[in-house]
């Protein structure tokens, strides 16, 4: 059940404080599953509708073939950390291929890339900055594979 998980992102640039934040989840996730990370930077691509339909040629691009597309959006589908662990197990266990987790930039995601996505996730209505949903989308996997290892990290409410 080792199906590799990829994190697969829009961004112009590298940012050192947010890769440190995002770290340590990614060596506590890779001691359960294998794990990859990709940015796709798009160069001059222009603002607003122009650059995120570059952006998401780019990100399409980017992904592995065959895999299973996640969408990380607002418009998606919101799950408890227990549904998400849930999902998560039974994806695992049924699909033999990576699991691309795909954020977009400041703004967003393509329609096409919507529409190619399997699924799509949402950590609430909220509009989050994409550094930030990338930051919490690791920490929110590793909390899912942690709960599906039986370890003493989630602390469901009483």
């Amino acid at each position: 059940m080792a199906r590799e998980l990829l994190i697969l992102w829009a961004g112009r640039r590298r940012r050192d404080a947010w890769d440190r934040m995002c770290e340590p989840y990614r060596q506590r996730i890779e001691r359960q599953a294998p794990l990859s990370e990709s940015v796709v930077k798009v160069a001059r691509a222009g603002e607003g509708r122009s650059r995120r339909r570059a952006e998401g040629k780019a990100l399409l691009a980017g992904l592995p073939s065959p895999c299973w597309t996640v969408a990380v959006d607002r418009r998606g589908v919101a799950r408890s950390s227990r549904a998400l662990a849930d999902w998560l197990g039974r994806l695992r266990g049924e699909w033999p291929h990576p699991i691309a987790f795909v954020l977009g930039s400041d703004v967003g995601l393509s329609s096409e890339l919507m529409a190619a996505a399997r699924e799509s996730l949402s950590f609430g209505p909220l509009t989050l900055p994409h550094e930030l949903a990338r930051l919490v989308l690791y920490e929110q996997l590793y909390r899912a594979l942690s709960i599906l290892a039986g370890m003493n990290y989630h602390r469901p409410r009483l």
